[in-house]
């Protein structure tokens, strides 16, 4: 599966280019790993199981320097406990300022950050017909048979990586190095089981290899200019200097997670600009974009309050209006719902607030709560909902404080509450949601 990593700069070939490059690269380091680590554990067939068992192998190593693998040939366990020790961040990974900033723009806009991801960037990545959507689709169904719980992983990420207040969280020992770790690992366990020769499924040649390099980079745009843009339309616009600090410290990310464009220095604004008008040609519908885009939006419409139910898809329909190089087709890419009917008049009042119009500058303090209202339920929902599972979605105190999120039982139990008469009103109206639960 080692495909050779050639370190080219961006000097030496346009974008263009090194598109084409990076779709036919993946991490031979860590799939080197992984594939020996599925040698000495056949039993091992899903990708949930591989990533846990070699994370509970990571986590026994942590806490127990003399620690030593139980498997027989061993070889793997010991080249995987070498992660811990791994080599430091280069030089230019090392400026605290600049994460510190990242990360406190996140704190103080996060619920609108939630929204642009949530209803742009996940859509973005759903309607890109180069393979993201069916890796995605055919691995969530065969592992977990929850075409959702991934959703609620990035958004532990994103909390992981941006919403602790400490700049060393992506040094080696912290949170979010550790998040980075866990997802290189996953990246490769999915390729490992997507070009397995015993699929009665093949992955299709054409589209490179699975979670390939040039995906990798198109997701980390999907964290920095598609949530930037997203949040321009809620009337969030960042300073230049935010935006540098935020694309820095994904960058950062980037270089941990072993992405080829992030080796030799972090990416940069006009960096960003080109790549996204390239990658926006691959847009498209496929089959397995829409299927996640369902579910994704089963799941937050049942989240959503009373009269609420449709400000998921609204929101999807009003964030890509009007975007440019046909980044406005993706709702109708994915078949995405009509928006409600009241979602017109909301954000063309929003829209217009946000231009300083005089008469309607009054109701922009409302569109925006409404947005900040859609981010707060979906971060509630996923942290009840995973509360009490091996790995819960786990927001930090202060950020939760911040945000005005109660994280309590007291509070977890009258939300609980609070849904079930919501699902009880809707089975009588005869509303879907009301009869047709989320897949989970």
């Amino acid at each position: 599966m080692g495909v050779v990593r050639v370190m080219t700069t961006t000097q030496d070939l346009g974008w263009q280019a090194r598109l084409h490059e990076l779709r036919q690269m993946t991490d031979p380091e860590i799939d080197d790993l992984v594939d020996q680590y599925r040698r000495d554990h056949p039993d091992v067939d899903t990708v949930r199981s591989l990533v846990m068992q070699m994370l509970r192998e990571l986590g026994e190593a942590k806490a127990d320097p003399g620690w030593r693998p139980a498997t027989t040939a061993g070889q793997a366990g010991e080249r995987l406990s070498s992660l811990l020790n791994p080599p430091p961040l280069p030089l230019w990974a090392e400026d605290k300022q600049q994460i510190d900033r990242g990360q406190e723009l996140f704190r103080n806009t996060g619920l609108y950050q939630a929204v642009a991801l949530f209803f742009a960037s996940l859509p973005m990545a759903y309607a890109a017909r180069d393979g993201g959507a069916q890796a995605l689709y055919r691995v969530s169904d065969l592992a977990t048979q929850n075409l959702t719980r991934r959703v609620a992983e990035t958004g532990q990420m994103l909390i992981d990586v941006m919403g602790i207040r400490d700049s060393n969280t992506l040094e080696p020992g912290g949170t979010g190095y550790e998040t980075a770790i866990g997802l290189r690992l996953l990246h490769s366990c999915v390729r490992a089981l997507l070009l397995d020769p015993e699929n009665q499924e093949p992955w299709p040649s054409d589209l490179g290899p699975p979670v390939n390099q040039e995906l990798l980079l198109a997701t980390l745009l999907d964290f920095t200019i598609v949530t930037w843009r997203a949040m321009g339309r809620m009337g969030v616009e960042l300073e230049p200097q935010d935006r540098e600090a935020h694309l820095y410290t994904w960058s950062v990310m980037g270089w941990l997670m072993g992405l080829d464009a992030c080796q030799q220095g972090p990416l940069t604004r006009p960096d960003v600009e080109e790549i996204s008008s390239l990658l926006s040609d691959r847009l498209g519908a496929t089959d397995s974009g829409r299927r996640l885009m369902a579910a994704l939006l089963a799941e937050m419409e049942e989240f959503m309050g009373l009269g609420w139910r449709k400000l998921p898809r609204s929101l999807v329909h009003w964030l890509f209006r009007d975007a440019p190089y046909g980044v406005n087709r993706v709702p109708e890419y994915l078949d995405v719902g009509p928006p409600a009917w009241w979602a017109g008049p909301l954000f063309g009042c929003l829209r217009a607030a946000n231009r300083r119009e005089r008469l309607l500058g009054p109701l922009r303090p409302m569109a925006r709560l409404v947005i900040r209202k859609a981010g707060r339920y979906i971060i509630l929902a996923y942290a009840d909902k995973y509360a009490d599972r091996p790995l819960p979605f786990r927001i930090p105190p202060e950020l939760a404080r911040s945000w005005r999120i109660r994280q309590g039982p007291v509070a977890r139990t009258m939300r609980e509450r609070r849904r079930a008469v919501r699902q009880r009103v809707r089975t009588r109206r005869g509303d879907p949601l009301g009869t047709q639960g989320v897949r989970r």
